[in-house]
């Protein structure tokens, strides 16, 4: 991982950001040679939503809605 002081951080901000983007490697920022923060590349955005994230990655196959079992195989439900 990369290490760079605060200062030059400070003065090279915006380029430190689209570096990480682009590489996709995280930069450790430091004051007097102590990790203070770390810029880390985003996640992908379709990631962070857990609802829908399988959408397509499966088919029904068949009928869902009726038992699996016949319903005379029920003992209650015998007259």
């Amino acid at each position: 991982m990369e290490e760079i002081a605060i200062s030059k951080f400070k003065a090279t901000c915006l380029g430190v950001l689209e570096r990480v983007r682009k590489s996709k490697t995280p930069v450790r920022i430091t004051r007097r040679g102590k990790p203070i923060a770390e810029i880390v590349p985003p996640t992908p955005e379709n990631s962070h939503d857990g609802f829908g994230s399988m959408a397509g990655s499966f088919a029904i196959d068949g009928d869902i809605v009726s038992p699996v079992i016949d319903l005379n195989d029920f003992e209650a439900l015998r007259d």
